[in-house]
């Protein structure tokens, strides 16, 4: 767990704030007007809130933006004895959006973001005003839901990776190890900018993982996807109906290699058929890494024009 205080080279100047709600030692930033729209940015697979950096300072003059980080990632706590699938993260967000009272929320989601965010949506579709998902899935157990899925695995170096280390039985061994290698994690599911390599970045990403009991955050989303513990939210039809009914934009990075556009997009197309969808040439997976300036400038018309 990262300290409080860290800014890592003032790269990430944000105070930090901290709940119990969940049930563990959550940590989140929360900067802007308390009255202005409510942003909640949610990471997934193996970052923090550091991803959402340039995107709170775009935001935080006209709106409130809320990013926590997970149970087992970035300042949050590791709690032992805790299981780490998506349903898990689901119940803590729901608890942390509860105990904030957050609503009229437009969520922003990436990587594992995306299915987490939208179970909370299912949970608490009067809590939600507008869904950004970012090279972040939005299942939601649609028709075709694992015949999408199982064709993206078949062309993900990352799910593919996966599943090859849980059945040799070394998946809990590398990842327990994510502070060491980070860096060859994060370029597998794929960033194309490769001047963001400095001491500082990997050192930010490295830190929440400097033990292999302090990785089971991200041990636990690796291994969910490999033996099928995940378990996605499905609405009512009341809830659907209301989902639908939000204004949605879509931002895809197309050199993404975990997450391919062909095979995710479209189950946010079924979702909402009348959304936008931006596709960025030559940006990969991490794209709020890659493009951060261009998906602030996408996410702030989106704001405006909603």
């Amino acid at each position: 767990m990262i300290q409080s205080e860290e800014t890592f080279d003032n790269t990430f100047p944000y105070a930090s704030h901290f709940t119990e709600a969940p049930g563990f030692r959550m940590h989140y930033v929360d900067e802007g007007p308390r009255a202005g729209q409510v942003i909640l940015c949610l990471h997934g697979e193996p970052t923090w809130g550091y991803l959402f950096r340039h995107m709170i300072a775009a935001l935080r003059g006209t709106h409130r933006v809320v990013v926590p980080d997970h149970m087992g990632f970035g300042k949050s706590a590791t709690p032992e004895g805790r299981s780490y699938w998506l349903q898990d993260h689901i119940d803590n967000l729901e608890r942390f959006v509860l105990a904030l009272d957050l609503r009229g929320i437009t969520l922003v989601m990436h990587d594992f973001g995306g299915p987490v965010g939208m179970g909370l949506a299912a949970r608490h579709p009067d809590r939600i005003r507008r869904i950004v998902s970012a090279n972040g899935p939005t299942p939601f157990g649609q028709a075709d839901l694992v015949e999408r899925w199982m064709a993206n695995v078949q062309v993900s170096p990352w799910f593919q990776w996966i599943r090859k280390a849980e059945a040799e039985g070394r998946l809990e061994t590398v990842l327990g190890e994510l502070g060491f290698n980070i860096l060859s994690t994060l370029k597998l599911n794929g960033f194309e900018n490769h001047a963001l390599i400095t001491d500082i970045w990997l050192q930010a990403y490295g830190a929440p993982f400097t033990s292999s009991a302090e990785c089971a955050g991200a041990i636990g989303w690796a291994k969910g996807v490999a033996t099928g513990a995940h378990r996605f939210e499905v609405p009512d039809a009341q809830a659907m109906r209301e989902i639908q009914s939000k204004p949605a934009l879509a931002i895809w990075g197309l050199a993404d290699r975990t997450l391919h556009a062909e095979h995710c997009l479209p189950l946010f197309s079924a979702l909402f058929p009348y959304a936008s969808v931006h596709k960025l040439t030559g940006v990969g997976h991490y794209c709020l890494e890659d493009a951060p300036d261009i998906i602030a400038a996408h996410v702030t018309a989106f704001l405006q024009y909603t």
